[in-house]
C-alpha cells in the first residue's frame, strides 16, 4: 500500500513538473536561446525525471495557458518541440520504490523503552528506574507487574517478602545474641552497677578496671550489644529505598497503580480515605517493637530507658503516615506482618534448636538489680551525666594547674628558708668538738 501511494505521488510530481515547464516556455516566448538550452538539458535527462513514453507521446494531452489566439498557437508549437525533445531521450525502467524507513528513536529510546510488555508506558519513558538503589526497587516492581502480570499490591508484597527473606540470617544472628545477653544478664548488670558506682565516686581506676572485666566477660560468653543493631542498620537503607521508590511511582504517577490496590484502597497513588492503613501500620509496628522480633526484647534491662521511647514511636508517626500514599503503607504493613510471622516461627522450640538459639532463661527478681522505673532511670541517667561532667571538669583544671606549675615560678611551700637554717645546724657540731676532753668524759 505504501509503495503504491509513493508511485502515485511520483507520477503527480512529474505531471506538475511538465505543466510548470510548459508555463515557463510560454513566458519565455521571445527568448530562443534560453529555450534551446532548456531543451538540451531536457534531452540529456537532467532536469525532469524519466517517464513512460506512452503517457505523454500525444502533445494534445498537455494544456498550456495563453492570453489569446496567437499565444495559443505559439504555445502549441513550443509544446510540440518540447515533446519531440522528450521523445528523443532514453527511457529507463526504474525499480519499485523501497519501503519507507523506520523513523529514528526519540532521544535514543527504542520502542521497548517507551512501551513495556504489558502495553503500558515504561518506567524509563517517565523518568523512573535506573541503577541506583531506588531505581533497582522500581525496576523490580515493574518486572513483577509486567512480566508476571501481578497486580501492584501483589508486586509490593512479593518484593517485601523477598527482601525480608534475604536479611533473615541477620535476624537469626540477632536472636542468638539476644538469648545470650538475657541468660548472662545478672553478671553483666552487677559489673555495670559497680562501674557506675566507681565512676560516680570519681575513682577512674576502679571504673576502668570494671569496664575491662565487663569486656572480657562479654568476649568469653560471645555477647556483643552491637549485634542487636545489625538488623535495624540493614533494614534502614532498604526501607528508605522502598519508601522513595514507591513515592516516586505514586507521584509520577504510574497510571496502572490507580486501580492496582486491594479491598478499600484500590488507588495506590492516594492516601487511604478511611485511615485504616495508617492504623494497621502503627498497630503492627507497636507489636513488633514490644515483642522484639528483630533484636533484644524490651523487657531486658539494657533497654529499660529506650523501650519507653520506642513504644511512643507508633503514636508519634501516625499523623505523618495519614498522608502517605497507599503504596508506601502497603509495603510498611507487609513488612510488619512478616516480622510478626518471624517471631511466631522463632518461638517454636524445634525451630530454635535448628537455628542453635539458646533457650531464654527467667531470672529471679533477687538476682537482678531493682527496677527504678522510667522516672528513676531518667534521674539516674541525669545524675550520671552530671557526675561525668564534674569529673571531666576536675581533670581539665588539674591539667591547667600542672601546666602553670611547670612554666611559672616556684611556689613557696616551706615556713623557713632552708639555706639559712643549714648554717646554724652546721655550726653546732663544730662547737662541740672544741670542748675540753674532761667535759666529754
Amino acid at each position: 500500500m505504501l509503495a503504491h501511494r509513493m508511485q502515485l505521488w511520483r507520477t503527480t510530481n512529474v505531471a506538475m513538473a511538465l505543466s510548470s515547464a510548459a508555463s515557463r516556455f510560454h513566458q519565455q516566448g521571445t527568448t530562443t536561446g534560453k529555450r534551446d538550452i532548456h531543451l538540451q538539458r531536457l534531452a540529456r535527462g537532467s532536469s525532469l525525471p524519466l517517464v513512460a513514453t506512452g503517457k505523454w507521446s500525444n502533445p494534445g494531452q498537455l494544456r498550456f495557458a495563453s492570453s489569446g489566439a496567437t499565444a495559443a498557437g505559439v504555445s502549441a508549437t513550443k509544446g510540440e518541440e518540447f515533446m519531440q525533445a522528450v521523445s528523443k531521450t532514453e527511457l529507463v525502467d526504474l525499480p519499485d520504490i523501497p519501503a519507507a524507513p523506520v523513523p529514528p528513536p526519540v532521544d535514543g529510546l527504542s520502542v521497548m523503552d517507551v512501551v513495556n510488555v504489558s502495553g503500558e508506558p515504561s518506567f524509563a519513558s517517565i523518568g523512573l528506574g535506573g541503577w541506583s538503589p531506588v531505581g533497582l526497587v522500581q525496576n523490580c516492581m515493574e518486572f513483577l507487574h509486567c512480566t508476571w502480570e501481578i497486580p501492584w499490591w501483589g508486586a509490593i508484597a512479593m518484593g517485601t517478602l523477598a527482601v525480608r527473606t534475604i536479611i533473615f540470617p541477620l535476624v537469626i544472628l540477632a536472636q542468638r545474641n539476644s538469648a545470650k545477653m538475657n541468660n548472662n544478664m545478672p553478671q553483666m548488670q552487677m559489673l555495670q552497677l559497680k562501674m557506675t558506682e566507681a565512676r560516680q565516686s570519681g575513682n577512674a581506676i576502679e571504673s576502668a578496671r570494671y569496664a575491662q572485666e565487663m569486656m572480657l566477660f562479654m568476649r568469653e560468653k560471645g555477647v556483643n550489644p552491637l549485634k542487636n543493631m545489625v538488623v535495624p542498620l540493614a533494614q534502614a537503607p532498604l526501607f528508605i529505598s522502598f519508601f522513595m521508590g514507591l513515592r516516586q511511582m505514586a507521584n509520577a504517577p504510574v497510571e496502572s497503580m490507580r486501580d492496582g490496590g486491594l479491598f478499600w484502597f484500590t488507588d495506590l497513588t492516594m492516601a487511604d480515605p478511611y485511615y485504616l492503613l495508617p492504623m494497621i501500620t502503627s498497630a503492627t509496628l507497636y507489636l513488633t517493637i514490644e515483642i522484639g522480633t528483630d533484636s533484644a526484647r524490651l523487657s531486658a534491662a539494657n533497654m529499660n530507658t529506650m523501650k519507653y521511647v520506642l513504644r511512643a514511636l507508633p503514636i508519634v508517626i501516625f499523623p505523618f503516615t495519614m498522608n502517605f500514599p497507599a503504596a508506601i503503607l502497603t509495603y510498611w504493613a507487609c513488612s510488619n506482618f512478616i516480622s510478626l510471622g518471624q517471631v511466631a516461627l522463632l518461638r517454636i522450640p524445634s525451630v530454635r534448636d535448628y537455628f542453635k538459639i539458646e533457650k531464654m532463661l527467667t531470672h529471679a527478681p533477687s538476682a537482678l538489680p531493682p527496677k527504678k522505673g522510667f522516672v528513676g532511670g531518667m534521674k539516674e541517667s541525669w545524675d550520671n551525666m552530671k557526675i561525668s561532667k564534674e569529673i571531666e571538669e576536675r581533670q581539665r583544671l588539674d591539667e591547667i594547674r600542672f601546666a602553670k606549675a611547670g612554666k611559672g615560678p616556684l611556689v613557696k611551700t616551706y615556713k623557713f628558708d632552708p639555706t639559712k637554717a643549714s648554717k646554724t645546724i652546721s655550726a653546732e657540731p663544730h662547737m662541740r668538738l672544741k670542748e675540753p676532753p674532761n667535759k666529754q668524759r
